[in-house]
This record gives structure tokens, sequence and C-alpha cells, in this order.
């Protein structure tokens, strides 16, 4: 009886931990310890604007300029070559849930901002002949249409939005016995600094030397606001393929365009909408309840 008595004291502790090991709440992609990274690519798209270049012997500005993006065409050598595979408009992200559905992460989009050739807009201000022949003298609102060989802007290497994501998922649906596959959604808010390379010409001779890599100029031109809505499928809870649509406003303070003159910049705000596909994973480094073998959905 007293061995049994002793038994029975021995393995009641072990007993209650076993049952407190079935009552743990499990662990799941948006728990509070989850990190999470993802590489993807993306197409945008953009509002007119106005414009406006300021440089020695000019300060006009162009109202209702159109732009595009410039994804690269699809090939394997492109997106697949580590020498070339940031070349694309890209988009790539790491993240951390600091509280259970909250995220908060810092990315980096790669998109492009190409002006439109025979744009149709007005211009107003003043280009000095010096600068232009064919374009001087002062304007107010006149109408023209752009040409590519005299005048052209672009963020061709990139308006690139750094921005800091705050972000809640919550889970929509999860599938089989062991939850190999589940659906979330994702609701974000971001802001950040727009690093913008910059390519400019401006008359019959846009600038001194003949090197278009010489003729980039690299600034921080301003910052950006958006919102950002996805769906997330996950796999085998450390793997997912994420959609996402975002929409929000890019304002150019100061764009530099010339590499040697900080005097000579564009300026102007413009809203935009990207949308992203991205493949990414999931890495849950802090366990919930003490429990060695999470996680676990």
């Amino acid at each position: 009886m007293k061995r049994f008595l002793l038994l029975l004291v021995i393995l009641t502790p072990l007993f209650s931990q076993a049952q407190g090991f079935k009552r743990m709440k499990k662990k799941v992609s948006y728990a509070k310890g989850t990190f999470f990274g993802y590489w993807g690519y993306n197409r945008a798209g953009y509002t007119k604007s106005n414009i406006n270049f300021q440089g020695p012997g000019y300060d006009f500005t162009m109202q209702g300029a159109k732009s595009y993006d410039n994804p690269e065409e699809f090939n394997f050598t492109v997106y697949f070559d580590p020498n070339q595979f940031t070349v694309p408009q890209f988009n790539a992200r790491i993240g951390y849930y600091f509280k259970d559905h909250w995220a908060i992460s810092l990315g980096y989009d790669h998109m492009k901002y190409i002006f439109a050739d025979h744009n149709q807009v007005n211009l107003s201000g003043t280009i000095d002949e010096s600068v232009d022949s064919q374009w001087n003298g002062t304007f107010n609102g006149e109408p023209i249409t752009t040409n590519r060989k005299f005048f052209h802007y672009e963020n061709s290497d990139g308006v690139n939005y750094i921005r800091l994501e705050l972000m809640r998922t919550d889970m929509l649906w999860k599938a089989g016995r062991n939850d190999w596959f589940a659906i979330s959604s994702n609701l974000g808010l971001s802001t950040g600094g727009l690093l913008s390379y910059n390519d400019f010409i401006l008359g019959e001779h846009p600038i001194d030397n003949n090197s278009i890599n010489e003729r980039k100029t690299i600034s921080m031109s301003g910052y950006g606001l958006s919102a950002h809505v996805g769906l997330r499928l996950e796999f085998f809870r450390h793997i997912f393929l994420q959609s996402t649509f975002s929409g929000g406003l890019h304002h150019q303070l100061k764009v530099r365009t010339r590499p040697n003159d900080p005097s000579s910049y564009a300026r102007h705000a413009y809203g935009f909408i990207m949308s992203d596909t991205v493949l990414g994973f999931l890495i849950y480094i802090r366990p919930t309840n003490s429990c060695d073998s999470c996680p676990v959905w």
C-alpha cells in the first residue's frame, strides 16, 4: 500500500503536466514571435501629375503628365540569374509579429516611373534659349507634345519605396487534418522614403558626358504613404505565396536631375496603385506556453 501511494505521488505531477499540454493553445502563423520574409515582383500604375523642373536657365511645369511602369519581359536569364534578378520591378520584405495578429515589417519596393513619350501636357514657366533652341521663352499653359529625343524624364533604375508597414493578419480558412494548408488575409498601412535613380534629358545636349551610366542621378527624393490588402496561401506552416494590392501617394519633393548640380531638380506628387506576387517563409522563433515542440496549428 505504501509503495502504491509513493507511485501515485510521483505520477500525479506528470499526469497533470500531460493534461496541461493538451490544454495548450496551438501556435498559428500570425502568433506573437513569428518571423517572416518574402521576395517577389510587381506591376504599377500612376495618376497624372504636374511636374516642376528647375535648373540653370529654366523653371517650368508640365501639367497633366502621363507615365507608366517598366516591367522586365519574363525570361529565366533575368529572373533567375543572381547578377540580374534585381533588374525587374521587385518587392523584398522582412517582418515580425510583435503581438498576435499584428506585425511590423521593413521592405524595399523597387518601382519604375517612366515619363510617357509624345506626352500631351500644358507648359508653364520659363526656358532660356541657351538651354533649348526648340522650347524657349515664357509659357503660360500652352499645350505641347513632348519628343523623347529632346525631352525625357524617368526613374528606370527605380523610384524605390523603402517603407515601414504595420500589418494585421487573420486566418480565413485551414484545410486537412494536419493543417497543411491555410488561407490568411493581410491589411497594412505604410510610410517611408523614396530613393530615386533619375535620367533627365532637356534640349539637344542633356549633359556634358555621353555615358548613359554616368547620367543617372541618385537622391532621397521624398516620401510615400500607402495602404495594402493581401491574401496569403500558407503551405506546411512554413512557406507562403502571397498576392497584395496597394494604393497610395508618392510625394517627390526634390528629385536631383544632374549628377554634379544640386540646384537642378524635379518635384511632383502622384497617386499610384501596385499589385505584387511574392514567395515567402515563416519562422517561429518564440514558442508559446513553454511548448518546445511548437510551432503547430
